[in-house]
């Protein structure tokens, strides 16, 4: 049987069936969606409290063993450990090491004392309270004797774990680094002592304790011997050691479901980058992350029923209602095509039937007026598409200037850290000329607007690597006053200095230079000698280059490139597919990007 062939409210009577039994099938689905949408919602909150706590507690350990570093490779603290003149020792460096440790230690409240060891078995301390005592027990020579035997530890600082006083049960952790002599003496690239930081224990604790969790939530710090160094709770720790840790912890990284004591819970676990074998767990009852989505679970539930029987409602009233205009309709449908333009729907009712006649009628009424209208139409789509370009552009050229306002300020902490307040004030004026320039509201500036630019950043990297690559700028007069788009060379000789240049420890060197080619066009190749790109990496950046505007733009807009592939798109937004950028790149050949731009002449 074939359903055309029936009556008109047989046919709407099985619509709403089948709308019925659609509806009811989607319901099922979206509450079974709906369940699983909780779980990963819970897994996603638990990720996100992990992780910000994870990034917390590296932060802290990154600048305990930056300062180290800084410590044990500054010369006096070396020579303070091969000394053999105790009066010198004791005056002439021993003033200057114990205000460097003091410094140290009131610089960063996470540090509770810093203890310096020879190898001769002298010592000099900086201690926050008497929980340094623990220095200078027997039970702390004894902890460390490990590591200083450890090969590992030769090349760099480590991370302890748990040592309890006897006495006091308390415990304690540090951040050990060997001092090896570089200064030239005859105990060069030897061990000559021990950088020993003694990590604050209440001040991880309140870390901990401060996270935002759920109200029975647990969150812990392990060690690399899965010892717990600091909790918000103590309830959960056997079960934790014994059950979840004993398994299968990469499960853990994404959220594993499991009870403890009957309850669901989620544990999650995140390594530190900061701390080999360290990691962060978290335990999140599934309950407390769902509770609040219930309300809309059963909300939704009942909302469905209501819509079905609705839908039942409707279909009765359709069924008496509808079928007669209708048909009516259907027949005056039928003579428009056998009679001039001037005959008319019928209008049978007032109802939706009734308004649909009215609008067929209005509709051939307007149909000449609409004719006429289209070309306005398409004129209106185009403006607004050229708009719709325009604010992309904006976007695009957005993303550039806080990506290396980002990246310089890490440079001027660097500096700071190092050198001191002269470095950082060369660095900040250079800073200030190229942020002035790149919150220019030109788009098109001046090639020597931007060759300046470049010629500021290239003074900061001087600064920041102490001349480590030598760079050269060549650009041909004639284009100095030509027309260029803002900030389009500086992002590309930023990446070559970072991502190629800067793993280099000397030698390397940086060329930009312009010229006009052939065909009449603004060419600039910016040259590294760095260690190249791979075969594969490189593949994939000219496909992304090469892709189609609507794909680049959609990458560019997401926030997921705002190098080659934002500059790429720049260009071919303002100038067409004949101009653009390319990459040429070879393992340890180092890598040349071309941008090729329009001759644009200055404009009196």
């Amino acid at each position: 049987m074939q359903i055309s062939r029936l009556k008109l409210k047989h046919q709407i009577l099985l619509i709403f069936l089948f709308a019925i039994i659609i509806f009811t099938t989607m319901e099922c689905f979206f509450y079974f969606s709906f369940y699983n949408l909780t779980q990963k919602r819970a897994a996603n909150y638990g990720n996100t409290i992990i992780e910000q706590t994870r990034q917390k507690i590296d932060s802290v350990f990154n600048d305990i063993k930056v300062s180290t570093s800084i410590a044990v490779n500054n010369k006096k603290i070396q020579e303070f450990t091969i000394e053999d003149d105790d009066y010198k020792r004791d005056f002439d460096l021993g003033t200057y090491v114990i205000d460097l440790m003091e410094y140290m230690r009131s610089f960063n409240s996470y540090v509770n004392g810093i203890v310096i060891n020879d190898k001769q078995g002298r010592r000099v301390s900086s201690l926050a309270n008497a929980n340094g005592d623990i220095f200078f027990l027997n039970q702390y020579d004894e902890f460390i004797y490990a590591y200083k035997n450890d090969s590992d530890f030769f090349k760099r600082g480590t991370f302890t774990h748990l040592l309890k006083e006897k006495n006091t049960g308390k415990d304690y952790f540090f951040y050990l680094a060997p001092i090896i002599e570089s200064i030239g003496g005859i105990h060069f690239s030897q061990k000559t002592g021990y950088f020993s930081v003694m990590v604050n224990m209440e001040k991880m604790q309140e870390l901990v304790e401060n996270t935002e969790l759920t109200p029975h939530s647990t969150l812990y710090i392990l060690n690399s011997r899965n010892e717990v160094v600091a909790s918000n709770n103590a309830n959960f720790r056997n079960v934790l050691f014994k059950d979840i840790l004993s398994g299968d912890r990469t499960s853990l990284s994404n959220g594993l479901k499991t009870k403890i004591n009957g309850e669901d819970v989620l544990v999650q676990e995140i390594g530190l980058e900061q701390a080999e074998g360290w990691s962060i767990v978290s335990i999140v009852p599934v309950q407390e992350l769902t509770t609040d989505m219930n309300a809309i679970k059963n909300t939704s539930i009942i909302a469905g029923i209501g819509i079905i029987l609705s839908l039942i409602i409707l279909g009765y009233f359709f069924l008496n209602n509808l079928t007669r205009p209708v048909m009516g309709l259907v027949a005056d449908m039928r003579k428009i095509g056998e009679r001039d333009l001037g005959f008319r729907v019928k209008v049978r009712s007032t109802n939706e039937v009734g308004v649909l006649a009215y609008s067929i009628n209005s509709m051939i009424d307007k149909m000449e007026d609409m004719t006429r209208n289209i070309f306005n139409t398409q004129a209106r789509l185009y403006e607004s598409e050229l708009s719709k370009k325009q604010a992309e552009f904006s976007a695009l050229q957005s993303q550039i200037n806080p990506h290396f306002l980002y990246n310089t300020l890490n440079c001027i902490s660097s500096i700071g850290l190092e050198y001191g307040s002269k470095e950082i004030a060369q660095i900040a004026s250079c800073m200030s000329k190229i942020f002035r320039y790149s919150i220019k509201k030109d788009d098109l500036v001046l090639i020597s607007e931007e060759i300046q630019c470049i010629k500021a950043y290239m003074n900061i990297i001087s600064i920041r690597y102490e001349d480590k690559f030598s760079m050269e700028i060549n650009v041909d007069d004639q284009l100095l006053e030509m027309k260029t788009p803002k900030m389009i060379l500086q992002p590309i000789v930023e990446n070559s200095v970072y991502h190629g240049l800067e793993s280099m420890d000397a030698g390397g060197s940086l060329r930009v230079s312009g010229n006009i080619d052939a065909n009449g066009d603004v060419c600039f190749q910016v040259s590294d000698s760095g260690k190249g790109i791979g075969k594969d990496e490189l593949e994939a950046i000219k496909a992304k280059l090469n892709m189609e505007y609507s794909e680049r733009a959609e990458i560019s807009l997401a926030g997921k490139s705002i190098g080659l592939s934002n500059i790429h798109n720049r260009i071919k937004l303002l100038f067409g597919e004949g101009y653009g950028v390319e990459i040429e790149s070879q393992m340890g050949d180092g890598t040349t990007v071309f941008v090729k731009i329009p001759y644009l002449e200055e404009k009196g």
